[in-house]
């Protein structure tokens, strides 16, 4: 995919602030600092599109970037373990459910998860959601640059299987189609997400 334009668009918090829905939307979701903005970054060949830190929960805020004129991607607040206020956590679920259920352009849900992990009880209940109100969901493994290939494949099968054993996954694009491996450092993966974003 060649990248002529990313732009931020507008933060929102609830529909009213949402930006018109002229553009097929893919969303992405994740826990707190599994890598989100960083893969975003990637994939547009921008440093500092969506806003990166090492302190989990820097996003709050439902964020729309537009690209090339084509598709808006948008950036959710990550969930659990975020260094944030309870109250402000609280905040989250409700925001980000109203989005995810109601909004008509959204065409994709992009569900990342750090390889290193196992599911949290929160990426299982995310994905069972999804699943209940027929939202497409991709899953795709991040920061695989930081294991051996070898460990990359023995996690990439556990978690798989992790993931299929709680949901019906007949909402996937692909319902074959195993999560795809990422490295925002090295790039990897980048072309294989962007082929299922132009696909849609």
């Amino acid at each position: 995919m060649k990248i002529m334009s990313a732009e931020f668009i507008k933060s929102a918090t609830e529909p009213s602030h949402y930006p018109e829905g002229v553009f097929p939307e893919v969303a992405f979701v994740g826990r707190s600092n599994v890598g989100k903005s960083s893969l975003i970054n990637t994939l547009v060949r921008q440093k500092n599109l969506a806003k990166t830190s090492n302190t989990p929960g820097r996003t709050q805020l439902i964020n729309f970037f537009l690209i090339n004129h084509r598709y808006a991607f948008v950036d959710l607040p990550g969930y659990g373990f975020a260094r944030v206020p309870e109250a402000t956590r609280r905040k989250w679920g409700p925001m980000v459910e109203t989005y995810l259920r109601e909004r008509l352009s959204l065409r994709l849900v992009i569900l990342i998860l750090d390889i290193r992990r196992d599911p949290a009880a929160g990426d299982l209940d995310l994905l069972k959601w999804l699943n209940t109100y027929r939202i497409p969901v991709l899953q795709v493994l991040t920061k695989i640059d930081k294991l051996s290939k070898n460990q990359v494949q023995s996690r990439a099968r556990l978690i798989g299987r992790a993931l299929t054993e709680v949901a019906d996954l007949k909402s996937v694009t692909d319902p074959d189609m195993p999560p795809i491996l990422f490295s925002a450092k090295t790039g990897e993966g980048k072309d294989a997400l962007w082929s299922v974003i132009e696909a849609l």
